[in-house]
């Protein structure tokens, strides 16, 4: 991981003259500012993936309702797969009118096309591509994603934090020792969340049982810190 360091050399404090109330007198030393990285690796726990349904018909009407009986079947899919209603959310319904083009000629419509989208998280990635499959299967004719996410994100970023501010120590040590210093303490502590930075791709491939299988990589998520001390 980089790190970055800057010094300053501090005056000699003033002896007996006394300072304003708001005012933070410091012992004679040198500043050392410190930037350092910490990061942790973790398999995602989470995948989220796009499925919908796409249905066309003469009719305006003909088309949302054959769309809503497909989309009835996919959704009793996902339930009988053990997905959680919490976890299903329609992201997006579009009707939209289907038009035949001819030159110097007004557009003419032929029929409309429905879309009903839904937004599924899936919190066992293994079962995932079986459940895909079901969903085509019931009509499900787009997919799209997955995007994948930890769970338990906030316990990975406070071990990144402990390896960043580990890792500022060690380097204020470094040159503490490379000067003839000590550290002598921490004086101030700024952070920095660089988040999940990508790791090997999520991936949806078919295997050789023609069964769909979600591959979940790993991902690294990390932080940043500058942290100030000072050095005697």
């Amino acid at each position: 991981m980089s790190a970055a360091a800057i010094l300053a050399t501090l005056p000699l404090a003033a002896g007996a003259q006394s300072a304003p109330s708001d005012t933070v007198m410091i012992a004679d030393g040198t500043l050392l500012d410190v930037v350092a990285e910490g990061s942790v690796n973790r398999v995602p726990d989470i995948a989220t993936i796009r499925a919908g349904v796409v249905t066309q018909a003469a009719g305006a009407s003909e088309a949302l309702s054959a769309n809503a009986r497909q989309m009835a079947s996919v959704r009793a899919a996902l339930k009988a797969a053990g997905v959680a209603e919490r976890d299903i959310q329609t992201s997006n319904i579009s009707l939209n009118p289907q038009y035949r083009y001819a030159e110097n000629q007004p557009p003419v419509i032929t029929g409309y096309q429905a879309s009903n989208n839904v937004s599924v998280k899936f919190r066992d990635i293994a079962k995932s591509g079986a459940i895909l499959d079901a969903l085509v299967k019931q009509g499900a004719n787009q997919l799209s994603g997955p995007d994948l996410s930890i769970d338990a994100m906030e316990q990975a970023m406070d071990e990144a934090r402990a390896d960043a501010v580990k890792r500022a120590r060690a380097r204020a040590e470094l040159y503490a020792k490379a000067l003839g210093m000590r550290v002598d303490r921490l004086v101030s502590l700024s952070e920095a969340t660089d988040g999940s930075a990508p790791g090997p791709a999520m991936m949806i491939r078919t295997q050789a049982k023609d069964t769909t299988e979600v591959v979940p990589g790993e991902q690294q998520v990390g932080v940043s810190v500058r942290v100030r001390f000072l050095l005697k």
